[in-house]
């Protein structure tokens, strides 16, 4: 084959990959965090590719121009040292770390998952009046459960928000380490068993977006997709009347049912939840007898001896404080930065 028609295959071939791509969402997001996310990957990428791209150029240029057959290159063996090279090969990528360095570092505070947004687009503040969505996210085998707590509402492999208006998450996982992931809304978050972590986001389109798992987490991780859609405050509003109409309820008994593994979970609708079922996940104390994480520490701080009334308490056996109301406790759950 010739050359040139090689070279012209291996051209063509990222084209052709990308082809059936209508969208690259992470360059090209509908919310304000991933936005700005990525914008800080497009300008990091620009800078070290400002050294990587010249270093490749300058490889074939020297091979080029130093071969052998070439007799009008100068030769000169005794060459060990040059000043000006010696500040271009060192300074450079001095500079680049400096100023990759500071951009992740001012970028990475300044969209820190755990603070909340001050605005909710480009030069758009929060409204004072206008309390974000509160969302609470359960991690199950192999599906999501999403909370509304302003609602009294909660779903299953659907998630819904107005346009513009903040969203505040809480995530946890019922047994296994996932990763909650919208790539058009904001970067992935861990969610883990008896631990919390927070996100704050906003999406800025009407549209409906993936959402997925990015942590491998047993053979149905692949099927932990659900749908994130982002509505008018009308549509929502609809959204949210449908849901209730429902009229499914979610307590403790229809939750063990619902942690069952399970794959390509279909979407839930739940009108009514049992409000410290969150807390209770989270803390690990959904069954009768199970003593709350919070209360452990709370008894576990003043010097107790819960830890020992746990391991003594009989599983499915009330007790006072496993039947009490978690977030009530003392000392609150271990919470992840």
């Amino acid at each position: 084959m010739p050359v040139k028609r090689l070279l012209g295959l291996l051209l063509a071939a990222p084209a052709l990959l990308l082809g059936g791509c209508q969208k690259m969402v992470l360059l090209h997001p509908d919310g304000l965090v991933a936005s700005e996310q990525s914008h800080m990957m497009i300008v990091t990428t620009a800078i070290l590719a400002s050294i990587i791209f010249p270093v490749i150029v300058a490889c074939f240029v020297v091979a080029w121009r130093y071969r052998a057959s070439n007799k009008r290159a100068t030769y000169d063996p005794k060459w060990d040292h040059s000043p000006q090279v010696e500040l271009l090969v060192w300074g450079w990528p001095v500079l680049i770390i400096m100023a990759v360095g500071g951009i992740s570092w001012v970028g990475t505070h300044r969209l820190d998952p755990y603070q909340p947004l001050a605005q909710v687009a480009k030069g758009t503040p929060v409204p004072a009046n206008d309390p974000p969505l509160q969302v609470d996210v359960v991690s199950l085998r192999w599906k999501w459960l999403f909370f509304y707590p302003q609602y009294g509402i909660a779903t299953v492999n659907q998630l819904a928000a107005p346009v513009d208006r903040p969203i505040a998450f809480k995530l946890t996982s019922d047994a296994m380490m996932d990763s909650f992931f919208v790539p058009a809304l904001a970067g992935q978050i861990y969610t883990m068993p008896g631990m919390q972590t927070q996100l704050h986001a906003v999406i800025n389109k009407p549209g409906s977006y993936r959402g997925f798992s990015a942590n491998y987490s047993g053979e149905g991780f692949t099927d932990m997709r659900f749908k994130f859609l982002g509505m008018s405050q009308a549509d929502f509003s609809q959204w949210v009347a449908k849901v209730r109409s429902s009229g499914q309820s979610l307590d403790t008994a229809s939750y063990e049912q619902l942690a069952k593994p399970e794959r390509n979970a279909p979407v839930g609708y739940y009108a009514h939840f049992q409000p410290d079922l969150f807390q209770r996940i989270l803390n690990r104390c959904v069954e009768p007898g199970q003593v709350c994480r919070s209360m452990l520490m709370a008894e576990d701080a003043r010097g107790g001896a819960a830890s020992d009334m746990a391991s003594m308490q009989p599983r499915g056996q009330p007790g006072a404080t496993a039947d009490s109301d978690p977030s009530k406790a003392a000392a609150p759950v271990t919470t992840v930065h």
